[in-house]
């Protein structure tokens, strides 16, 4: 297990590296919608697939958020990337931010989108039932989509991204990835963090909302900050792609090239 290595794309030459890590219903491929406009001449993104999802569909593992970070962290090592930033989706958030709390020296800047909170997300009993039920019931897949991007979405995306999810992850995968980013509390290890920290949140995601990373997210990180997409819901990345890329990119870019040491001052985009 420890030799396992992530698969991966790079994009890009920049100085700044960033290492972005997808959500529960996709592997790298839910990028793909950004992948056009992001700066490549600043930054070099690596977008992988965790275990059980895209390329790594086959590969054995605890199917955890600490295991992730670790794996993430592993490919850190083997691309010789000594201090890099971090870029997470939802679940992929959970991870990153295991990331921080393995090795937050190494760690530019944190980016969490419609991320996990650290505290886990505990499911009410009807909620649990839909989700959990969710890696042998593509319906449930749609019905999770629909749902937490406001019902505004048309029937044909809806469609695309649950044929997207069934093809690549792994049922068995899908369902234990569920009980770690509900389940799982690690909030003590990242709280008080100084390393600047960004959550973007969509207006039309009822589950993961800006209220919700207001009591968490900017209660643990020092330098937090918060931007909230008013036409968005949990997919940011295919519902406003490029106001998402803004967000982000600008709050990157404040950490400044050279070194990459972080400023430490909470600059980057102003919201929430």
């Amino acid at each position: 297990m420890a030799s396992f290595v992530l698969p991966h794309a790079l994009h890009g030459r920049g100085s700044h590296k960033v290492i972005a890590v997808h959500g529960w219903f996709a592997d790298r491929s839910a990028f793909d919608p950004v992948l056009p406009d992001l700066d490549q001449s600043a930054f070099q993104y690596a977008l992988v697939d965790l275990r059980g999802y895209g390329e790594a569909r086959g590969a054995a593992g605890a199917y955890t958020s600490g295991e992730g970070g670790a794996d993430v962290l592993a490919l850190a090592d083997r691309l010789g990337w000594d201090r890099f930033s971090v870029v997470g989706h939802s679940m992929g958030a959970s991870v990153v931010q295991r990331v921080l709390a393995a090795a937050p020296h190494r760690v530019r800047r944190l980016v969490g989108i419609s991320p996990v909170p650290a505290s886990g997300l505990p499911l009410p009993p009807q909620q649990w039932e839909l989700f959990s039920s969710a890696a042998h019931a593509p319906e449930n897949r749609r019905t999770i989509i629909d749902l937490t991007t406001g019902g505004r979405r048309p029937a044909a995306w809806l469609d695309r991204m649950v044929r997207r999810s069934l093809e690549r992850s792994d049922p068995k995968a899908f369902r234990s990835w569920l009980d770690s980013w509900s389940g799982e509390t690690f909030a003590a290890e990242v709280e008080g963090s100084t390393v600047p920290a960004l959550a973007v949140t969509g207006a039309l995601d009822p589950a993961l909302t800006a209220d919700l990373a207001r009591a968490t997210w900017m209660r643990w990180y020092a330098n937090g900050r918060l931007v909230e997409l008013p036409s968005a819901g949990h997919y940011a990345m295919d519902e406003t792609p490029l106001e998402l890329i803004r967000a982000v990119e600008d709050f990157l870019r404040a950490d400044g090239d050279g070194d990459g040491n972080a400023n430490g001052n909470g600059d980057g985009p102003e919201g929430g």
